[in-house]
């Protein structure tokens, strides 16, 4: 065992799997103590997700040993994994919207009266004391998709505690938290930690890893390249091993010209979006902060044709406009890149090939026939200017990493000839290698005279990233912040109070 652990709440043995042509994990090993934080770190592709599926009983393992408490076990389902003590917190939560939070705690194991009728008022009971350990604040009665996603997230913590769970990994847990939220998230880690739970922790949020977890085991290639002390080391050093390579985050350059291509005055829907003002220049970089819920990708949305809001005047190039739908808002050059790029951006089981020229078949066909030909050349060619790796446009989409489906998501929008992109949680899922690798796409695109918003809740991304910042809170516009006022203090001041600190 590593780390001189004793009592292991969970030791992996020499774990390997392979698929054809593919060598996922070659003998991995690792032990996590109870009350333990240990981190999986790793770029995507490196094994992490094949790990925790192992774990979780959904792929089982060609070679190796998993005990838990010092006793083997044998997980060859995801009902053996939770029998056995294993909760899987999914980056992408496991949830039914319209349920409330009580009846999602319970899903597939509820309390019944007489072993027949479901008993409401005892699962409301059994998930509102789980849930006063956790947070207070959610209500069991509510449904589930009227919550935060942190509350969410705190929901299916709960859950796994309700099945006993002793060792609980989490998955990506704050790809779409605020610095606020992953505050409350590390309050429940330190609860999970003193109640003696083993907690793996996969991120691609290093400042973050550094402040839950103690000890980090890194992959790279399947391998294990690294069983680090976290108080030994630095962030640099890690992320050298993950990689095999210094990484450098280029500097920003602005590249803002004075026309301006996109003005918004008084913008709103409803209580989500409230008289928001703004203009978009040529070569610019907006950022938009705030809170989860403020109304960030709300806007966005607005912009992109998806919602239509109820009062307001977008101005594109000095012509008012209206996008009924977002077919129109494409057909005008604003394209947008959602958050969630498995459910809103691409066709999973599709190549890259077909995803990139989603919007573009009208000029790839003749006689209402596509031109394959002509269809692969503009494809590939635009896979090749954003380094789509590997460079198989004809592979299906899902099968890329998270960094590479966005690529191909950016490759529709360039064939498309968008002068506007709307990038919404541009780096959500994204490993750290291919996050700089983002970066630079974006400073190019400016470069070359496109104009872009990005929505994200990292502050570090959005003082990288933008030439302009705008703070969303409430539905509201905060604040509007030059490169020169740039701080996270002044963003987060005004996310929270709406209000610059004195």
């Amino acid at each position: 065992m590593s780390d001189g652990l004793l009592h292991a709440a969970i030791d992996l043995k020499d774990i390997s799997k392979g698929f054809p042509g593919v060598q996922a994990l070659e003998k991995v090993s690792f032990s996590v103590a109870p009350g333990q934080v240990r981190a999986l770190l790793g770029e995507n592709g490196a094994g992490k997700s094949t790990l925790l599926k192992i774990l979780s009983g959904i792929y089982h393992a060609d070679t190796g040993e998993i005990l838990i408490a010092g006793k083997p076990a044998t997980i060859r389902s995801p009902k053996a994994a939770r029998l056995a003590g294993i909760a899987l917190i999914h980056q992408e939560l496991q949830q039914i919207p319209e349920l409330d939070v009580a009846q999602n705690m319970f899903l597939g194991n509820p309390i019944t009266k007489l072993g027949v009728i479901t008993d409401r008022a005892a699962m409301q009971h059994r998930a509102k004391q789980l849930l006063l350990q956790l947070d207070p604040t959610i209500d069991v009665r509510a449904k589930i998709k009227n919550l935060r996603v942190a509350q969410r997230q705190i929901v299916e913590i709960a859950k796994a505690l309700l099945g006993k769970a002793r060792i609980i990994a989490m998955d990506e847990p704050t790809s779409s938290l605020t610095p606020v939220e992953f505050e409350k998230l590390v309050g429940v880690i330190k609860q999970l930690k003193s109640d003696g739970v083993a907690i793996i922790y996969v991120s691609h949020k290093l400042n973050e890893v550094f402040r839950v977890a103690s000890h980090a085991t890194i992959l790279r290639d399947g391998k294990m390249v690294a069983d680090v002390d976290l108080s030994k080391t630095t962030e640099g050093s890690v992320v050298n091993m993950m990689v095999g390579r210094s990484l450098e985050i280029p500097p920003h350059y602005s590249h803002v010209q004075n026309e301006v291509v996109l003005s918004v005055e008084g913008l709103s829907r409803g209580k989500h979006v409230r008289d928001v003002s703004f203009e978009l220049r040529r070569g610019e970089i907006l950022g938009v902060a705030g809170l989860v819920g403020s109304g960030r990708t709300e806007l966005v949305r607005l912009l992109a044709g998806v919602d239509r809001p109820t009062a307001g005047v977008i101005t594109l190039k000095g012509k008012p406009v209206a996008f009924a739908n977002p077919r129109i808002a494409i057909a005008a050059g604003i394209a947008l890149l959602p958050e969630d790029r498995k459910k809103e951006g691409i066709i999973p089981l599709r190549s890259v090939a077909v995803n990139a020229a989603l919007p573009s078949y009208k000029k790839l066909t003749r006689a209402g026939v596509i031109i394959s030909a002509k269809l692969h050349e503009q494809v590939d060619k635009t896979a090749t200017s954003v380094n789509l790796r590997p460079h198989d446009i004809d592979r299906e989409i899902r099968l890329f990493s998270g960094g590479n489906q966005q690529k191909a998501i950016l490759c529709r929008w360039l064939m498309a000839g968008s002068g506007i992109l709307l990038f919404d949680e541009p780096t959500r899922g994204i490993d750290v290698g291919a996050k700089g690798e983002i970066y630079r796409l974006i400073d190019s695109l400016a470069a070359a005279g496109r104009s872009i918003i990005v929505v994200s809740s990292e502050l570090p991304e959005i003082l990288r990233l933008s030439d302009t910042v705008i703070v969303m809170r409430s539905g509201a516009m905060a604040g509007k912040l030059i490169r020169s006022e740039f701080t996270e203090g002044a963003i987060m001041s005004l996310a929270i109070t709406g209000k610059l600190a004195a």
